[in-house]
């Protein structure tokens, strides 16, 4: 920086002693500005806008300064011996008389003017000025190159904080930066994430437009970023207000000049388009514009930022005493107080006549401004006026705490703290008020996940529930996340919660009605059990094997039983119990069904002649037959059970959402080959049960058996396919099932025909009845 100033000071000395000494410097053309003049030991410039459109409104900003001069030229103790003087200058609003007025300052208004004077200091040693930032960034230029100070009340382009290019530039306005990171807290504060943008095409307008696009755009959208032209384009403001129509964006930013505003208002109230929050810059934040009834339709509850504002002891009194005749050589002044009171001044007159006539009365001097309201004496608003005030103070010292208590200096970049005032223009009405959203897309809830839409920017997007098994716990989440393996998403997709963990257990409906079922079949059981011991002699008891008949119906009563324990919590013990009692009570079942078989055919076969086959299959052999074939499935558990066992298991891939808990077989092999063996005995006895079915009528136990056998089968088979598609605890239930139904086949087809005869037809149960049904000399049936 240090180095900076060495070159800057180099150029400046290049410029002003780099001509020869016989030239004469020049003023192109000798320029008529409106303006206010004092002499002084020491000048200031000044530029303001201040034409006939905006004088009354805008003719206390060089009033202002007029004003702080004079306190400082009355203070003996700030420049003893030295009166501060200045000039002026109303830049007409344009650049090019803005430029025009610039070098008359520094150089002076005579035409010629002589090498010396080239040589030595400016007219003015320093200007204050220009409100715009167009202008001040042309002026600068010019400035810096001979040193002379510019400190703008009104400029706020962040461009002229640049040092480099503007090195004698200051300002008593913050930069837009500065204002843009207001902007940004109000947004974020209300949390709008979808934001219209409208500035004028100005260096001040685009500038902040493009840092103000640049914030938004790391935490939301820009849904349109729109340009108010200069030149009063009727097409181009009708377009700039369809896109805000067509816009879903709610919040509308707008840096503009209060001058280019008035088309684009006048066209969106001419639409009405309402339902919408704007934000102004501090350029039109405290408008006129907001006052208008009309206006406050679309506009109402605008929010704005106001450059920060305070009340100037002494002024107002130092504004209302003004008189034209007090320096009729002000014209600036002269201008004003014609327009403020629709009058001519006599000086004026008698200079054109002609334009005399237009007007209706004549300036008598007697005209008072205590009599008037206007925007001239409203010192309240006086925003611009009161940076005007501290500027001069600023001349005096860079760093001191003002009169409000604010401390006031520059910076590294000649720009003062950044202060603002927020306004919100409301009615005066009390009522209710609500704030407004601007989002292209309602924030994503937990359980849901953001999914940008294609061509639009991130900020408009879908929110996509999660996938079941998958979590978002935070408002707007990227992506789901998976929850590990015991954990399952609640209903909200919020939350991992812990899976259910399914089993068939005593207490759902399920497993109290198959229970129930159980215990039914084996009290039926019992009761056939009593029934035939009470009745043991009987004729019908005595001719199916009575001792045999006992024994299937333990074993039935145990296949019941079994079934119980494939209900409740798996464990290890009742993981293998249940197959081992299961195998070995079907195998005990079906033994003494086909056992039962044989003797029925050995016994008819023994009533042949010379046949003495019941020798060889007496009661002994029976029994060991029914043991040896137990025995075996007994040994195909035991392998079982000894080389790879049932055991508890919770099955996380069979249902996602469920844990299942169950008994895993340990060792498919062993398990099929359980009941395969079950399957081989039910076979077999099918076979010979079937070959003896045309045996006489006494003897139609083999009926029967082949009836259980088929119900037996035809169960078990359908078993197979059932077992495997069915899920969860609903697998055990199928098993329980065909448990239930395969014994509940045997028990009625074999003894239901039984219980009959013996409960419901004694009569029947005589050995003359039974021999009377088949051929009752020729058979002999033991027990």
């Amino acid at each position: 920086m240090t180095h900076m100033k060495y070159i800057a000071v180099f150029l400046s000395l290049t410029v002003l002693f780099g001509s020869s000494v016989e030239l004469i410097c020049k003023i192109q053309e000798n320029f008529k500005f409106n303006g206010l003049y004092q002499k002084g030991d020491i000048m200031l410039g000044g530029l303001f806008i201040v034409n006939f459109k905006t004088i009354i409104s805008r003719f206390h900003w060089p009033q202002t300064m007029a004003f702080a001069i004079e306190e400082i030229n009355r203070n003996p103790n700030l420049l003893p011996n030295i009166t501060l003087g200045y000039r002026l200058y109303d830049n007409c609003n344009n650049l090019p008389s803005g430029l025009r007025a610039t070098t008359s300052l520094i150089s002076g208004d005579d035409e010629t003017v002589t090498d010396l004077s080239c040589k030595g200091l400016p007219p003015v040693i320093a200007i204050v000025g220009d409100p715009m930032s167009s202008h001040s960034i042309a002026m600068s230029r010019i400035l810096s190159l001979y040193r002379v100070p510019m400190v703008s009340y009104y400029a706020s382009c962040s461009c002229l904080s640049n040092r480099k290019e503007y090195p004698s530039f200051f300002r008593t306005i913050p930069s837009d930066n500065f204002q843009v990171k207001a902007m940004i807290e109000i947004i974020k504060h209300y949390r709008w994430t979808w934001i219209g943008a409208i500035a004028i095409d100005d260096d001040y307008g685009q500038y902040a437009i493009k840092t103000f696009n640049e914030e938004v755009k790391k935490f939301g959208c820009i849904s349109f970023s729109e340009t108010i032209p200069k030149v009063n384009e009727k097409l181009k403001v009708i377009q700039i207000v369809k896109t805000i129509k067509q816009s879903t964006a709610k919040v509308i930013v707008v840096f503009s000049s209060e001058s280019g505003l008035p088309s684009l208002i006048k066209e969106i109230v001419n639409q009405n388009v309402t339902g919408r929050q704007w934000i102004a810059s501090e350029t039109w934040s405290t408008s006129a514009v907001f006052a208008v009834k009309e206006n406050f339709h679309s506009f109402g509850g605008t929010i704005g930022i106001a450059i920060r504002s305070g009340e100037i002891p002494g002024l107002k009194p130092f504004l209302l005493q003004v008189h034209p005749n007090s320096d009729p050589n002000n014209s600036l002044l002269n201008l004003f107080w014609e327009k403020m009171f629709g009058c001519k001044l006599q000086e004026n007159i008698n200079q054109n006549n002609e334009t005399s006539a237009l007007y209706i009365k004549q300036c008598t001097g007697q005209e008072n401004l205590k009599d008037t309201q206007t925007a001239y004496s409203e010192i309240a608003s006086f925003r611009a006026a009161y940076n005007i005030y501290k500027l001069l103070h600023y001349l005096k010292r860079v760093n001191f705490i003002n009169h409000l208590g604010e401390r006031v200096s520059f910076n590294e970049n000649g720009e003062p703290p950044a202060l603002y005032d927020i306004v919100n223009w409301q009615p005066a009405e009390d009522g209710s008020v609500k704030i407004p959203e601007s989002e292209c897309s309602k924030s994503c809830q937990p359980g849901t996940r953001k999914a940008t839409k294609k061509g639009q920017p991130i900020c408009c997007f879908d929110c996509i529930p999660c996938a079941e098994g998958e979590i978002s716990n935070q408002t707007d989440a990227i992506e789901c996340i998976r929850c590990l393996p015991e954990f399952w998403s609640n209903r909200d997709r919020s939350q991992c919660v812990l899976k259910e963990i399914e089993f068939l257990s005593y207490d759902d409906d399920m497993g109290i009605t198959l229970t129930a079922t159980a215990c039914f079949g084996a009290c039926l059981s019992l009761g056939v059990l009593s029934v035939f011991l009470h009745y043991r002699n009987t004729p019908v008891v005595k001719a199916n094997n009575s001792e045999l008949s006992f024994l299937l119906l333990v074993s039935l009563t145990l296949c019941f039983l079994c079934a119980l324990c494939f209900i409740g919590e798996p464990t290890y013990v009742t993981c293998m119990l249940r197959h081992v009692v299961f195998g070995v009570s079907f195998a005990l079942c079906i033994s003494c069904i086909l056992v039962k078989t044989i003797v029925v055919i050995i016994a008819f076969k023994a009533t042949l002649p010379g046949n003495n086959l019941m020798k060889w299959f007496g009661v002994a052999q029976q029994r060991g037959t029914v043991f040896i074939l137990a025995f075996i499935q007994a040994l195909i558990c035991l392998m079982w059970l000894t080389t790879a066992p049932p055991f508890p298991t919770k099955n996380i891939k069979y249902q996602n959402s469920k844990v299942i808990f169950e008994c895993d077989l340990g060792s498919v092999t062993g398990f099929s080959c359980l009941l395969g063996y079950i399957g081989l005995l039910a076979v077999i006895c099918f076979m010979i049960a079937f070959l003896a079915r045309n045996l006489p009528d006494n003897f139609n136990e083999a009926k029967f058996i082949t009836f259980s056998m088929l119900i037996f089968c035809a169960v078990w088979i359908t078993f197979i396919p059932a077992y495997i598609s069915s899920p969860g605890k609903h697998t055990v239930a199928v098993e329980i099932f065909a448990i239930l139904a395969s014994s509940f086949g045997v028990l009625i087809a074999i003894f239901a025909p039984k219980c009959y005869i013996i409960l419901i037809k004694p009569e029947l149960n005589t050995k003359k009845a039974l021999m009377n049904r088949g051929a009752p000399d020729k058979y002999s049936i033991r027990s």
